[in-house]
């Protein structure tokens, strides 16, 4: 993959979103300024920078293996898709995902490592992988998911305490000893030169399945809709920064009052179109046997948000987050559309039938 420093600049000639910055520092240094901060990001957006984070080395090489990855021949890269039933961990090939409701399919290509199947190697907990990634595993992948998950839960455990949790309450629902749809995912999208529009999404408008994303762009190309508004707007790339946000799971346990945003990705603006689009992630999710609903019991605030709900029900679904997951998994894959009603079966919290 080319290096940061041969990729054309970001455009400034197109809408961006600003993000509040958070420096993961001075959160852990209890920094009220700084929480505050936080707080505002996690109840307005969802979405945030992150610096000071620590994970840049590892970034470097996780971009590395997916590369590694990605250049296989795709024959063998197809020996460990994630098939039809609801499995995310494994390779995903461009067009496996409809990205709307006309089934329109995905341009991406995609590696999942399973957080399990990382922290226990050699042992296998889920599935096998691609020998680029096994050959990472040790000196590579298995660091970048250990600190990445120790960001992401530190960052929850803040937000806990502001919500009025006891302290570990959120952890506990993250525990690295319990299978969980947790994984890291590095992304590739094929260059789009040439003026295509933008409407074309790589991938379609939603809100992640979990819990916290800990992200690491390249390009350009991450958009969001900030609530109240009906446009789209790109959130730029910032060296050395992560985009973080929040998902369906934390906006569930805290009542609504922490933000599961709409977003999307769409081809990189500008120069930037004429180059793969790379992207890093790690997706915290809760344990498998733990009921998505708000913990209204746990916290008097959280109760009070979800009594001034105007719609409750995704406060009580009842489901665990094993299904949950698999749900919307298995329901945006192309092969199981069956018209409009397979699609919404992949949704989560979002709503937005119009956000195409």
């Amino acid at each position: 993959m080319p290096g940061l420093t041969t990729l054309p600049p970001f455009p400034e000639n197109v809408s961006t979103h600003p993000l509040l910055v958070v420096d993961y520092e001075l959160l852990k240094a209890g920094d009220q300024e700084e929480i505050d901060k936080f707080w505002k990001a996690a109840t307005t957006l969802g979405f945030w920078y992150l610096k000071n984070h620590g994970a840049d080395e590892l970034v470097t090489q996780m971009f590395d293996m997916g590369s590694e990855t990605m250049d296989l021949p795709f024959e063998e890269k197809l020996k460990f898709e994630q098939g039809d039933n609801g499995m995310s961990f494994g390779y995903k090939a461009p067009g496996a995902n409809a990205t709307d409701e006309s089934g329109a399919r995905d341009t991406v290509e995609f590696i999942n490592i399973s957080q399990d199947d990382a922290l226990a190697w050699p042992k296998s907990v889920h599935r096998s992988y691609p020998s680029t990634v096994n050959a990472r595993m040790e000196r590579t992948i298995q660091p970048f998911v250990q600190h990445s998950a120790e960001v992401n839960l530190t960052l929850m455990e803040i937000l806990a305490k502001k919500l009025g949790f006891e302290e570990g309450l959120l952890s506990g629902k993250h525990r690295l000893d319990e299978s969980s749809g947790s994984e890291t995912r590095c992304i590739k999208n094929p260059p789009r030169p040439g003026g295509i529009s933008e409407e074309k999404a790589a991938l379609g408008a939603h809100t992640d399945f979990g819990s916290m994303t800990f992200l690491h762009n390249r390009l350009g190309g991450l958009q969001v809709m900030p609530p109240g508004s009906d446009k789209w707007q790109y959130i730029k790339p910032i060296p050395g920064h992560a985009v973080c946000n929040l998902g369906d799971a934390m906006h569930i346990f805290s009542g609504g009052i922490l933000k599961s945003n709409l977003h999307r990705v769409v081809p990189a603006p500008g120069a930037q179109a004429a180059f793969p689009r790379w992207s890093l992630a790690m997706f915290t999710r809760p344990g498998d046997s733990v009921v998505l609903r708000a913990l209204t019991e746990e916290s008097e605030v959280v109760a009070e948000a979800v009594k001034g709900a105007s719609d409750a029900s995704i406060f009580e679904s009842h489901q665990t987050s094993e299904e949950w997951f698999a749900r919307r998994i298995k329901y945006q894959r192309s092969k199981n559309q069956q018209g409009p009603e397979t699609w919404r079966q992949s949704r989560g919290t979002e709503h937005r039938p119009d956000a195409a």
